[in-house]
């Protein structure tokens, strides 16, 4: 199967062909605030308690030195951050930054997420654990009434924007699924995410109807991985020595880089300050860093990152130059 066929934009062949330091940065996300007014039992906080708008608006105008088409903010819970909407501006005023995503619960007012949108934010993935209310509420830490809120929040944004919905599964909500699909092609949602949670990791071998798998690409990719006894989360040993995600997407929180979110939550070590250094310190991390040997890959990377590298290694040499002198730089 091709990347560019698994649902996510920001994965495609081409990309994976030309991995390299030398390229514009093609995914970045920056964790705002490790506060979050719910509280889901999986979720692991991590980050800044909150970062300064100046220290944000540093690291943007980074990535959009280094030619970032693609950013995400994220937390913790983003829109209690009080200057979500001009951070979203300001990124949409960068030449060559087409998508600007927002990782919500959804709690936040209609109003709130409507300036958002005003702003430039045309990408939003947000938590939906349940459909029933008693059970979402369960899982989100919250009561019906928030819960119906959240659903409320889906059906305004769908119709306006590119909107996903990210199902954490554990045992509990696993009867739930059907009632989410529903939901979500009910309310025009562009894509389902679901992944199980990081302390639970099954294969996803859900019985679900062909009208779900021909809406949703992501959904797809993941059901017809399940049936080939492929799990959502983890690597196998045929799969590639090196993340050569390093090379062109990055996530960055308190000042420090990390080799991608996952890494992050579970407790990974930065691989350095955001600074002048940071693109060939990531492709030394690239060169140097076997996910086979580290136990946060091993058990948690996930699938389409796995398809990513397992493309790249056949068209990556492990010493990629770095700098703008590659005929290929940022292009």
């Amino acid at each position: 199967m091709k990347l560019d066929e698994i649902g996510f934009y920001t994965l495609s062949d081409f990309r994976a062909h030309h991995a390299s330091p030398d390229r514009r940065l093609e995914r970045c996300e920056l964790l705002l605030t490790k506060r979050c007014n719910l509280k889901c039992p999986y979720c692991r906080r991590v980050g800044p308690e909150d970062t300064s708008t100046e220290e944000a608006c540093r690291v943007v105008s980074y990535w959009c030195d280094q030619g970032c088409r693609n950013m995400r903010f994220s937390g913790g819970e983003p829109t209690v951050w009080e200057n979500l909407p001009f951070l979203v501006g300001w990124a949409r005023a960068h030449e060559g930054v087409e998508h600007v995503a927002l990782s919500t619960n959804g709690s936040a007012s209609l109003d709130a997420y409507k300036a958002l949108l005003d702003a430039g934010a045309n990408d939003f993935s947000i938590s939906l654990d349940a459909c029933c209310a008693s059970k979402a509420g369960k899982m989100m830490g919250v009561n019906g009434e928030q819960v119906r809120h959240v659903m409320d929040t889906i059906r305004f944004l769908a119709p306006r924007t590119y909107v996903t919905i990210g199902t954490v599964l554990l045992p509990t909500n696993i009867p739930e699924v059907k009632s989410i699909l529903d939901f979500a092609m009910d309310a025009g949602v562009a894509d389902v995410r679901l992944i199980p949670a990081a302390q639970w990791l099954p294969i996803l071998l859900l019985d679900l109807e062909q009208k779900y798998l021909d809406r949703f690409p992501i959904l797809r990719y993941r059901y017809n991985n399940a049936k080939a006894g492929v799990t959502v989360r983890g690597i196998l040993p045929s799969d590639a020595n090196h993340c050569y995600l390093g090379m062109d997407d990055m996530v960055v929180s308190g000042g420090k880089h990390y080799p991608c979110i996952i890494h992050l939550r579970e407790g990974g070590k930065p691989i350095g300050d955001l600074g002048p250094s940071t693109r060939t310190d990531r492709a030394n991390w690239v060169y140097s860093h076997n996910p086979h040997e580290d136990p946060i890959c091993r058990k948690n990377c996930l699938d389409v990152c796995v398809a990513h590298n397992r493309v790249a290694k056949h068209h990556c040499p492990l010493k990629c130059r770095v700098g703008p002198h590659d005929p290929n730089y940022r292009t």
